[in-house]
């Protein structure tokens, strides 16, 4: 039986992204750099752990788990993982975030499991400017990945976007364009300064969302999004009229959306990080390893400790975590 998970400010966690790995195929320069160290085995979460902890959260409420990275589908026995956490009683919603890369190999199969969405990060639709942000990434692949989850049946593919001032702002459009044309949703994403890169040069790359859906505006009418989903993340969701495509506008920088925050995340090392800008965890992995039947009271002991919100400063970064360990 549920007791939910309600923090001392009165909002009720349903919604758990669950990293199933640190490390990456692709070095995102806003995301990480070039030279990453990642975890040791021996540090990382089992699939078993793994899956216990998605139980626990689920008999504790959560209704909906987002397997993301570093990118989820370098980890060996992902796709069984995603299977074991669907079969759980209460859970609504399994989905997953992802670069696409691998997706050519594993659409069919992820969706089979029960994942039923999929959320693919794409920031250019330019080959070359691709390759550069992602450092080696090939395009063709991400573009093969999404043609093989539209033919896996997913319920929705959203495609994820970091828009990065004077390096790929001028594909706001071109990005929307192909959404639109593949009957795929977007999201666009400001950047956060998480970790130390210094490879990107976050005061000069900031750009805010409001530009974003201004240059959206000049083509396309947005009406506000019909879909309530109270699972659902930080995203502004708006419909683009006409057409099957939502437009969603995630602003951590410029619209604070911490009073309806519902999430917590776990990092692959077992952090259970009770919010993206701060530094509030708990060690799942001490817990699941040296005394396992206190889990779900400790995570509901922890939800005392969610700070009210974050305070994110691209002059001044306190989080030294890259985003790709802090899942997603």
């Amino acid at each position: 039986m549920s007791h939910g998970l309600v923090d001392s400010f009165g909002r009720t966690v349903r919604y758990l992204r669950l990293s199933v790995t640190d490390r990456c195929n692709l070095r995102c320069t806003y995301c990480m750099a070039e030279d990453m160290t990642f975890l040791p085995k021996s540090k990382v979460l089992s699939l078993e752990e793994m899956t216990r902890v998605a139980e626990a959260f689920v008999a504790l409420g959560v209704q909906k788990i987002r397997l993301t990275g570093g990118e989820p589908l370098v980890r060996n026995g992902v796709v069984q993982l995603a299977s074991n956490i669907a079969k759980l009683t209460g859970l609504r919603e399994l989905v997953m975030t992802t670069n696409g890369v691998l997706l050519g190999q594993h659409a069919a199969d992820l969706r089979a499991a029960g994942v039923a969405r999929l959320n693919i990060s794409i920031d250019s639709l330019r080959p070359e400017r691709f390759s550069s942000l992602t450092r080696f990434g090939r395009l063709d692949d991400v573009l093969a990945g999404i043609e093989a989850a539209k033919l896996a049946g997913f319920e929705r593919i959203k495609l994820n976007v970091v828009v990065l001032n004077g390096v790929n702002d001028d594909e706001v459009l071109s990005l929307t364009d192909y959404a639109v044309r593949n009957e795929l949703d977007i999201a666009f994403i400001e950047e956060m300064p998480l970790g130390r890169i210094s490879s990107a040069q976050r005061l000069s790359t900031a750009l805010d969302n409001q530009s974003v859906q201004q240059q959206l505006a000049a083509v396309y009418a947005l009406q506000p999004s019909s879909k309530h989903d109270p699972n659902a993340g930080p995203a502004r969701n708006f419909q683009l009229a006409n057409t099957r495509t939502h437009v969603g506008f995630i602003s951590p920088m410029t619209n604070n959306f911490c009073a309806s925050c519902n999430r917590v995340r776990i990092t692959a090392e077992g952090q259970l990080l009770l919010c993206l800008g701060n530094e509030h965890s708990l060690d799942l992995r001490a817990i699941l390893r040296d005394n396992p039947d206190a889990l779900e009271a400790s995570i509901i002991d922890a939800m005392q400790r969610k700070p009210e919100r974050h305070e994110f400063d691209p002059k001044d970064i306190t989080i030294m975590r890259h985003m790709s360990a802090t899942g997603g």
